[in-house]
């Protein structure tokens, strides 16, 4: 009698097709985390020309980029996955796969690697975009760009558990997630760089979770990020990850309330 073999990686990969399949038939969240985040950044263009750049040493392009980056993470990654945690828990399926061989990390992970594709594919399109469209240059220090990355990746995953945590319904979903897509938008420096906000907002403004993400693109591009302020970053966005990793253990639901 044979038995079958299975490792941590075949069994995310399996439950990645099986996400993916649903969610190329999702038509609304095909358009909120692909289409979407390919556009919306280049529609303020116009709105960020007129800002007074030349003073904080950035250029049109310099913003565009991180913000298009971010973008992509909040809807391509953070927003979508809200969603698909929430769907999943009423349906049923997170408590069935806990039954099997998964493991919690391993069903998280694999729900989520869709979506985290999604987002990097977006990012290196978005960056091929704005390098040949807004002359961006190449970066300086890209290792400090990848690392954001990565870190906005993680990020997206982790609070998109914990806000599906906090969310009762799939419907609810799309309000629960908007508190977070507001904030990142208007103070992380997506639409205004931090550098042309007044100092004590801007400090403030610093501690938001995809703040960091923000400040090592961009840094990334300029290279003029120093290395306190390169570390600082990764430190506020490896305690956002620890905290997202606590409330996720405590508050993660794995089936619908009663």
């Amino acid at each position: 009698m044979n038995t079958a073999v299975t490792t941590p990686a075949g069994r995310m990969a399996a439950l990645a097709r099986a996400e993916l399949l649903l969610l190329a038939r999702n038509r609304s969240a095909l358009v909120a985390g692909v289409l979407l985040p390919l556009v919306l950044p280049f529609t303020v263009r116009s709105a960020t020309a007129q800002m007074n750049l030349e003073d904080a040493g950035l250029t049109v392009g310099l913003v565009i980029l991180p913000a298009a980056i971010g973008i992509s993470l909040l809807f391509a990654v953070y927003s979508t996955l809200v969603g698909v945690f929430v769907a999943r828990r009423e349906q049923l399926v997170l408590k069935r796969l806990r039954t099997g061989e998964l493991r919690d990390t391993e069903i998280l992970a694999g729900a989520a690697l869709p979506a985290v594709a999604t987002g990097l594919v977006q990012c290196l399109l978005l960056t091929g975009a704005c390098t040949a469209l807004l002359h961006v240059p190449a970066p300086r220090s890209p290792h400090l760009a990848v690392v954001g990355l990565l870190l906005g990746l993680l990020l997206g995953v982790l609070l998109a558990a914990v806000t599906a945590g906090f969310t009762r319904t799939t419907e609810s979903s799309q309000v629960t997630s908007l508190p977070l897509l507001l904030v990142s938008m208007i103070g992380s420096g997506l639409t205004v760089p931090l550098e042309l906000l007044p100092e004590r907002l801007a400090r403030c403004c610093e501690l938001l979770p995809l703040t960091p993400v923000t400040t090592l693109v961009r840094g990334g591009w300029t290279g003029d990020l120093s290395g306190y302020d390169a570390l600082r970053a990764v430190g506020i966005a490896l305690a956002w990850i620890a905290l997202a990793v606590f409330a996720v253990r405590r508050r993660f639901r794995w089936e619908p309330r009663r």
